[in-house]
């Protein structure tokens, strides 16, 4: 069986979406599963055991009616029997008809005249069980089991080095990912938190665990706020990950991992670091599973500057107790 599933959104959106390709991999063992991404998230899939092709379209585009003549080209070229979509506008849900694939599987809603099987949309749930819903369409009633990932182990190895040089590997480490995508920043999206406010943390940080070493996570928009994080706090080690894999296998590393509403803190679920993550506009129950490894810390205002040092840091000792 050939399969395509369509998955617009950022790195994030693929990581909560592994659960329900795994599921069908599982269901069907000798498909062929196909994806198309945005160029930005193609990373993603290098920890995704359950994809054999991945295709890149940039759905937030302004795209020219050439550019859906060749992404329907694409679809049709390639004679898939299902095709499974994360996109609601109706324009998604017609492209999906004009391919021709005879199981048409997503959302009830603008588009979903066009698909033969229209699943309903429970926007209140964990995004992750939101997505795992569309097996229905396929008649898989596989119980959501939850996200994992499969991290290389090339990718193991080279963390597992870049730990012994950091001079962490005996003593373990507190990891921070406090970036934000630039697509997030353009959009206005407040996943920002204060640098002054992560200085504070850090400081009262190796205060009370001399011992315990504190590393960044420096992604490619990162620079400005990592540069001021080192020259207040200079004993704070950096880690530069090439990739989401080497990205993951850091992540298991760490003791605890704090960061804010992002890609990492997905990863950070699905290898099962303890986890205290940071919320402005954002609702934490839709980005979260239940854990007793994830605490969510949710502004009043909605706004992340609003969310004190002191509040983080009661987590951090708590969590510890």
């Amino acid at each position: 069986m050939r399969i395509l599933a369509l998955v617009p959104g950022g790195i994030g959106d693929q990581i909560l979406f592994f659960p329900t390709l795994d599921d069908i991999k599982q269901f069907y063992p000798e498909s062929q599963i196909d994806v198309i991404v945005e160029p930005r998230s193609k990373g993603a899939y290098r920890v995704c055991k359950s994809i054999q092709n991945i295709l890149t379209y940039d759905f937030k585009d302004a795209n020219s009616l050439a550019d859906w003549g060749n992404l329907l080209g694409i679809m049709r070229d390639r004679e898939y029997e299902v095709v499974i979509s994360l996109g609601q506008r109706w324009t998604v849900g017609l492209l999906l008809w004009l391919t021709g694939i005879p199981k048409r599987i997503g959302y009830a809603g603008n588009g979903g005249i066009f698909l033969t099987d229209p699943i309903p949309l429970k926007t209140e749930q964990y995004a992750a069980q939101m997505y795992h819903d569309l097996l229905q369409g396929m008649k898989i009633a596989t119980p959501f089991k939850g996200i994992s990932i499969n991290v290389p182990k090339t990718d193991i190895d080279e963390a597992e080095a870049e730990q012994q040089i950091l001079g962490v590997a005996e003593s373990g480490y507190i990891l921070i990912h406090g970036g934000s995508s630039q697509l997030a920043q353009v959009k206005g999206i407040d996943k920002i938190y204060p640098t002054n406010y992560w200085q504070e943390i850090i400081s009262e940080l190796q205060q009370k665990q001399p011992n315990l070493p504190i590393v960044i996570v420096k992604g490619p928009e990162d620079a400005p706020w990592v540069n001021e994080i080192i020259d207040s706090a200079p004993d704070v080690k950096v880690v530069t990950p090439r990739d989401v894999g080497k990205l993951a296998a850091m992540i298991a590393g760490a003791n605890l991992m704090l960061c804010t509403d992002s890609a990492p803190m997905h990863l950070a679920v699905a290898v099962g670091t303890y986890t205290i993550a940071l919320f402005g506009p954002t609702e934490p129950e839709k980005l979260l599973p239940k854990s007793e490894r994830i605490v969510a810390i949710k502004s009043s205002t909605g706004k992340m500057e609003d969310i004190s040092p002191q509040e983080v840091l009661q987590k951090i000792w708590g969590g510890e107790g």
